[in-house]
């Protein structure tokens, strides 16, 4: 066997099993021995920054790492900023990054980069291999720093004589399934003593916290000592919907979200970060916690979330078996079926239709807060945001989780601007048959940027801001797009339009995606 040939087998005897792909010549030995494995289902990305995404979405909805092939530093850096997202997403991923021959770098070669320079910032662990003989070795090191808990970004680089050099493998090498650290028991007795306590508590949920059971628990406890719940604005997966108990999210602005934490005295952190602005704004301020409250963590995100809940609502005598009244139905104002759409109709629409167990991306930028609102009220659902900031993820998210779970369906809400980012995802998404429907937000304008303008006091944007702000001129055709990469493609303009759309897009397989001009 070769390294290659080691490579695959030593991922596949760990479950990854799944490689996003964007390959180049340096790679080519490790293709043909991925070539080899029947077991292992390669998919084809035509952009980098798709394989990184997709392979996020894919381990949010599994728990366990893909892996993505990524061709030397310049390829990685198309990758970057879906990195950073996942990195943020605390997502376990196993990035294979191709490289020269060591031999070659140093003739300096036109693709010879600093691949672990570039990879560092956006990356939990970065490591090299150092030949042939040491992949087996390397790749056990570089899968168990990605499934460090809760998921870790771990970056290999993978020289091209390591690949096709003459390697050394021994069956029955696993990597231990991550297990979370239990949580202090001095953080459970502050969270118990300040819940006691005549002071205003806020449980501010992330990550694992986000599932179902610790829902459950955190939601007995406000339920019987007038807590209050939250979860953080940008979260990897929420599961919500009708029949949960899923919180309201801390809000993107700074003033909304300021507002929001401004009764409570202490803030108890479970698997979350401590709330801070997006941005620093003049006169505003940094962290959108009150700034008198304490901060209190019951649980990190490499602990176990349930257990801290349990354990608090234990010590505070509640009991396992309280009943709790859960998410109903949102009354909403009615959509004028035949009036123009505008982005809360298509909010509406889209929460009111949505089919049982659906997993949606959102990726719907300055309209992701009402959308989010009204979600909580939708069928019960599987909610994937974006959580670095950096825009450009839905479409990509939406690969990764239709291919964990074939068996569901996905729907992308989706900004124009952030969609064009990476838009060769519905390529993938047609060929390789997904079930994702994709509305996007047609407005024709980064609309978040000219809130934000409009916010700082810069008043109505002038000729050269729309010039940077404005998405005509001419206008995108996501109909055309949508068909020149084999996915289908409708435009709507009405409420009623929208909602056949939907119901006729759910009903069918493979790609949708609907424009949704407001």
């Amino acid at each position: 066997m070769n390294g290659g040939d080691v490579l695959c087998r030593t991922l596949l005897d760990n479950q990854i099993d799944t490689c996003f792909a964007n390959p180049g010549t340096s790679e080519m030995h490790f293709v043909a021995s991925l070539d080899k494995m029947s077991d292992m289902r390669c998919v084809l990305c035509l952009f980098e920054g798709v394989a990184t995404g997709a392979a996020d979405g894919y381990a949010r909805m599994t728990g366990r790492p893909a892996a993505t092939l990524l061709h030397t530093g310049p390829g990685l850096a198309n990758g970057l900023a879906n990195l950073h997202n996942a990195r943020r997403a605390r997502t376990p991923m196993l990035n294979i990054i191709g490289d020269h021959a060591d031999s070659h770098i140093a003739y300096d070669a036109p693709l010879t980069t600093d691949i672990e320079a570039l990879a560092r910032p956006v990356s939990d662990w970065v490591g090299r291999t150092a030949s042939a003989v040491s992949v087996q070795a390397d790749a056990m090191q570089a899968i168990q720093q990605a499934r460090q808990a809760p998921g870790q970004v771990s970056v290999l680089v993978f020289p091209a004589d390591a690949a096709w050099g003459d390697s050394q493998y021994q069956a029955g090498q696993f990597v231990a399934a991550p297990q979370p650290d239990d949580p202090a028991t001095e953080a459970i007795q502050a969270a118990v003593e300040a819940i006691r306590s005549d002071q205003r508590c806020l449980l501010l949920l992330g990550g694992a916290a986000l599932r179902h059971q610790p829902l459950l628990e955190a939601a007995r406890i406000a339920e019987s000592h007038g807590v209050g719940v939250l979860a953080e604005q940008g979260n990897a997966r929420m599961q919500q919907g009708m029949g949960t108990w899923a919180p309201d999210r801390i809000e993107y602005g700074v003033d909304g979200a300021v507002r929001q934490l401004a009764e409570y005295d202490v803030i108890i952190l479970v698997g979350a970060r401590a709330p801070v602005a997006f941005f620093k704004y003049p006169g505003k301020p940094h962290q959108i916690a009150p700034p008198e409250a304490t901060i209190l963590t019951l649980s990190q995100p490499s602990e176990n979330a349930l257990e801290a809940l349990r354990a608090v609502r234990t010590d505070l005598g509640i009991a396992a078996s309280l009943e709790l009244a859960p998410m109903q139905a949102l009354a909403v104002t009615p959509v004028a079926e035949a009036a123009p759409l505008n982005a809360m109709a298509v909010v509406q629409i889209a929460a009111a239709t949505l089919p049982d167990h659906t997993i949606v991306c959102d990726e719907a930028i300055s309209h992701s807060t009402p959308y989010g609102k009204h979600l909580r009220f939708a069928k019960p659902h599987d909610l994937l945001q974006l959580t670095g900031g950096a825009i450009g993820i839905g479409p990509s998210l939406a690969v990764g989780a239709a291919i964990a779970c074939p068996d569901r369906q996905v729907l992308s809400l989706q900004a124009d601007g952030a969609g064009a980012y990476a838009v060769q995802a519905l390529w993938t998404q047609a060929r390789e048959g997904l079930n994702v429907v994709t509305i996007i937000l047609a407005n024709q304008r980064y609309q978040s940027l000219y809130d934000e303008l409009i916010h700082l006091g810069h008043g109505e944007p002038g000729r050269n801001a729309r010039n940077m702000l404005n998405l005509d001129g001419p206008a995108l055709d996501w109909v055309s797009i949508a068909q020149g990469f084999g996915a289908r493609g409708m435009r709507v303009h009405t409420g009623e339009a929208l909602q056949k759309a939907l119901v006729a897009a759910y009903a069918e397989a493979g790609p949708v995606v609907i424009e949704a001009v407001i």
